[in-house]
């Protein structure tokens, strides 16, 4: 199969949400936030997810990252699970730790590799997201934003994945550091091959790094399609007020 066709996830109809104990009835209260949600991320791909906030991307992310369950249809991983950036880099990092702490972490936890291996890697992970040296034994606090989250994205690529979920990991930098952070992880993609799934509410920053986007209103998917066919022709009226709103 040709690289552009092949897979690193499929999401098939998918419906879910949350199961909540009623306190009077003694039954579930059953809450379902997606409804029919069907996709796929292509191998190598910047797929961007938009909507406006209580739609439902962060339940589709916990089902992706295996966190919650789907009362309907399926996931399917064509790579391992996927690591996640998050939005806010400096609640992501213990602050009693150095940044070299917090990239060796996950893999002490992994267990796999003696001392000098691990650091062998961190060290080439720190130097890939181009942090510099004099900044490897500080604590967070001691960092800017676009630091920290140099260091978060360390920290995902760590393990190696080959597909990543980026979770509004730009909206809380300002526009030149946005900049940096959207440069580097393109510069990501293309050297370790990697694919994301990209969530913001930015449109303008979905335009820029995105090669896809999916458009979800009250947990379905209402619109996709490359960004150039959604941006300059979309079809759906949510979409064109997305659009004229600058969301």
């Amino acid at each position: 199969m040709d690289a552009q066709n092949r897979l690193v996830l499929e999401v098939r109809h998918v419906s879910g949400g949350y199961r909540d104990g009623g306190f009077l009835s003694g039954r579930d209260q059953y809450q379902e936030v997606l409804h029919d949600v069907d996709f796929v991320v292509r191998h190598g791909e910047i797929l961007g997810l938009v909507g406006e906030s209580g739609t439902g991307k962060t339940t589709l992310t916990r089902m992706i990252l295996g966190l919650l369950e789907p009362e309907q249809g399926e996931i399917v991983h064509y790579t391992k699970r996927p690591q996640i950036i998050f939005q806010d880099p400096y609640s992501s990092l213990n602050p009693a730790y150095s940044v070299e702490w917090a990239v060796e972490e996950p893999l002490r936890i992994f267990g796999k590799y003696d001392t000098a291996e691990r650091k062998r890697r961190v060290h080439e992970m720190l130097e890939r997201v181009e942090l510099p040296r004099e900044f490897w034994s500080a604590k967070p606090d001691e960092l800017s934003g676009g630091q920290r989250q140099r260091v978060c994205i360390a920290v995902a690529l760590i393990q190696r994945p080959r597909f990543l979920i980026a979770d509004e990991p730009v909206s809380a930098l300002d526009v030149t550091i946005q900049a940096q952070i959207l440069k580097l992880l393109r510069q990501l993609r293309d050297d370790l091959d990697l694919s994301y799934l990209f969530i913001s509410h930015d449109l303008n920053v979905v335009y820029q790094l995105c090669d896809r986007v999916l458009v979800m209103k009250q947990g379905r998917i209402v619109e996709q399609g490359t960004v150039d066919e959604v941006y300059d022709h979309p079809k759906e009226e949510y979409t064109r007020r997305l659009l004229e709103a600058g969301l």
